[in-house]
């Protein structure tokens, strides 16, 4: 008799630490309630509570969440729909708060977003909420942060991440984005050809220097300039001919000759000569002329 007592105590006994044992998973927590009454709360390990008296309410992850919100519609300060979806990283600070401040605690965050969403991009206008995504981010970040805070619950992260514009609105952007492009491009182009024409420029006054001061070395300057004229002459019309729409050039090469023998003749007068450059002797043609 007393041994089948003492075994019955036995398994009482068992079977008691038996059900007042719980291992709660690293990671998780879990809420204590005693006779409908919160108790306390149990870490990540070994736990005991006492059967019969103790309930376990809740037990919760407490690792960073991901809430994936759905494409919402949102109006612009300046009247254009728009689609906005976002990602918020959630995680819960005080499993307590959370369980008995807020009946669905996630569903009620998605709800937040989507207001706090709707009233940010009510504020923006709607270049604006393309170019300044990171401050609409920090401006949700900011506001739910505070708004969950009672709740037990800390929003680490705000990402918003397709802002989708009605179809017409697309299109206009991309007339205008085109636009854009072709200005700019007729722009480059027209700065690169008044670049080259200067360029040119630049180099046709430095090629004339440079045989103006060959020329004012050699005695016989004027046959050597009547020559280099009336090469680039015939090369010139042989150029005219060739063309499809060829027409008939006549000019005597010997007026431009002269010319330029003159706007030698002006250049060669310096402090050194004395205005000896001039002398007729030099230039015969010049002497015919004047004669």
């Amino acid at each position: 008799m007393p041994s089948q007592i003492i075994g019955i105590l036995a398994l009482i006994i068992i079977g008691y630490t038996i059900s007042s044992v719980r291992i709660i998973n690293e990671g998780d927590q879990a809420l204590v309630e005693r006779l409908g009454r919160f108790r306390r709360k149990l870490k990540p390990g070994l736990n005991f509570v006492v059967p019969a008296l103790d309930r376990i309410s809740l037990m919760a992850s407490i690792r960073e969440k991901i809430l994936d919100v759905a494409k919402q519609n949102a109006i612009t300060q300046d009247n254009v729909p728009l689609e906005v979806d976002a990602v918020v990283y959630w995680r819960i600070m005080d499993l307590e708060r959370t369980y008995y401040a807020i009946e669905n605690v996630e569903q009620a965050i998605q709800e937040l977003v989507i207001t706090t969403l709707r009233s940010e991009i009510g504020k923006m206008k709607f270049e604006e909420t393309f170019s300044s995504r990171d401050e609409l981010n920090r401006a949700l970040l900011s506001q739910l942060d505070e708004a969950t805070d009672p709740w037990g619950v800390k929003v680490t992260r705000v990402e918003v991440q397709e802002i989708v514009p009605p179809e017409e609105v697309r299109k206009s952007m991309q007339k205008q984005q085109a636009a854009e492009l072709e200005k700019r491009a007729t722009i480059l182009q027209a700065e690169g050809e008044q670049e080259a024409v200067i360029k040119r420029t630049q180099a046709t006054v430095r090629s004339v220097e440079m045989l103006s001061q060959v020329l004012q070395q050699q005695k016989d300057a004027a046959s050597i300039l009547q020559f280099l004229i009336a090469k680039d002459y015939v090369e010139a019309n042989q150029k005219l001919g060739e063309s499809q729409n060829s027409k008939v050039l006549f000019m005597d090469p010997k007026f431009l000759t002269e010319g330029l023998i003159d706007l030698m003749n002006s250049d060669t007068t310096t402090p050194e000569n004395n205005g000896q450059g001039n002398n007729d002797d030099d230039f015969p043609s010049r002497r015919r002329r004047s004669s």
